[in-house]
């Protein structure tokens, strides 16, 4: 069973705070809210795009049971769908922006990355590491006799 944060809600207010969350996330693709909620609210959206990846009625039906609204739905099997179908996870992007001045709770920006009027741009994809060429037996056995500890050449000389 995985870990969830409660919130301090009980279970059938806290559901309905998260499907609306959600669905407000799909709809407008950018809010502002707590961090706690926001990394809550992150798992679930990463989970409904993975569904509308997805694409067939049973992934449907499982949106529609928790996201509200018809638009909401067609949006994240069309466009969201299409938009992320190259990617592995990682739909949604949190930022911290402020201390909110009634309680002092950190607020943050969740966001879907890779849109317009994106808070801050994705990054580019990290590079391979050129690929070396492997060495031959005799350059290795040189190397690894030049570049030995101590406490092995020691052992090596008492041996001989």
């Amino acid at each position: 069973m995985t870990k969830f944060r409660k919130l301090n809600r009980p279970t059938a207010h806290r559901m309905s705070m998260l499907r609306t969350m959600v669905s407000q996330l799909v709809k407008h693709e950018r809010i502002e809210t707590t961090v706690a909620k926001a990394k809550e609210i992150r798992r679930l959206a990463d989970n409904m795009v993975t569904l509308g990846k997805e694409g067939s009625l049973c992934a449907a039906r499982r949106a529609a049971a928790f996201v509200r609204g018809d638009d909401v739905i067609h949006k994240l099997f069309t466009e969201l769908a299409y938009r992320y179908k190259d990617r592995a996870g990682g739909y949604t992007r949190l930022l911290r922006t402020r201390i909110r001045v009634g309680d002092a709770a950190p607020m943050a920006y969740i966001e879907f990355i890779d849109r317009e009027n994106e808070l801050r741009q994705s990054k580019p994809a990290t590079p391979q590491p050129p690929q070396r060429a492997p060495m031959d037996p005799w350059t290795r056995s040189r190397l690894s006799k030049q570049f030995a500890s101590p406490k092995e050449d020691k052992s090596s000389e008492l041996e001989n």
